[in-house]
């Protein structure tokens, strides 16, 4: 049984009540019986969209969150680009120093490095580029 359905069954036995308890104390207490019924209604509704409030609230909290920890004005096109322009003129010296110092293996650990401060950069601008998935929008809640 879901959560509204059991508020549901709640609210009738509550106006089976009321309409039981007329009966028995007559027309002279039906204003003060509807008055009560209806108070009940107007806290279920309220706790209701008080709920519903809530919830929208910590969802535009999280996908604020989110948002700034996505990449900003700062990381724009131009600047990926002139970090791989910078990466590349570097690889130049690095890559003869390495070769020349160590041979081979020091110019695989030059190009290593390289590689690496590159796939950095491109984690930290493209948060989903390496198989990481953004959280679903439906978080799932119901009522």
């Amino acid at each position: 049984m879901s959560g509204i359905d059991a508020r549901d069954t709640e609210l009738k036995k509550e106006l089976d009540a009321t309409l039981h308890a007329r009966r028995e104390l007559g027309e002279e207490y039906e204003s003060a019986l509807v008055d009560s019924f209806l108070e009940k209604v107007d806290q279920r509704i309220d706790g209701a969209v008080e709920r519903r409030v809530r919830r929208q609230l910590a969802e535009q909290q999280m996908q604020t969150a989110r948002d700034s920890r996505t990449p900003g004005a700062t990381d724009s096109w131009g600047e990926r680009f002139g970090f791989g322009i910078v990466s590349l003129v570097l690889a130049v010296p690095l890559s003869a120093i390495g070769g020349g110092v160590a041979h081979l293996p020091g110019l695989l650990a030059a190009w290593a490095g390289i590689v690496g401060v590159n796939v950095v950069q491109a984690a930290r601008t493209n948060p989903g580029l390496f198989g990481r998935r953004k959280p679903s929008q439906d978080s799932g809640w119901d009522d």
